[in-house]
């Protein structure tokens, strides 16, 4: 059976009261994680110290890192596995990324032109 590849991105927020040291080691945690597990890091997108929506543990502010990493369908359900164990994570959200439509969004584009139809109609009724 084939390998099927595909491309994901993970948003993580780290607790904010830890050391420098410290959240590099979280970040470097997580890449290394994905490569150990046949993944590929693309990209890492370190945003910093973000003020949260709401309080989390009651820390108002996190450490966001966007990572975006290709992999088989198995390591997203590890890496959530592991964000799930590690105390340092405050939210995490693992998503697909490579253009993937549902078939019922593919529905929607073709409705889209009756639509317009509808006001040439009206018009020539008038």
């Amino acid at each position: 059976m084939e390998k099927v590849i595909c491309s994901y991105e993970t948003l993580f927020v780290i607790k904010p009261d830890l050391t420098e040291e410290a959240t590099t080691a979280v970040v470097n945690k997580f890449t290394a994680l994905i490569a150990d597990n046949g993944g590929t890091v693309e990209n890492v997108n370190v945003w910093g110290k973000r003020r949260l929506a709401y309080p989390i543990e009651k820390h108002v502010e996190g450490y966001y890192v966007l990572v975006n990493f290709k992999s088989e369908a198995t390591l997203p359900l590890e890496l959530k596995r592991v964000f799930g164990i590690t105390d340092e994570i405050l939210r995490n959200i693992v998503v697909r990324s490579d253009g993937y439509v549902a078939p019922a969004e593919e529905k929607a584009p073709e409705a889209a032109p009756a639509a317009e139809e509808a006001p040439a109609e009206v018009a020539a009724e008038a």
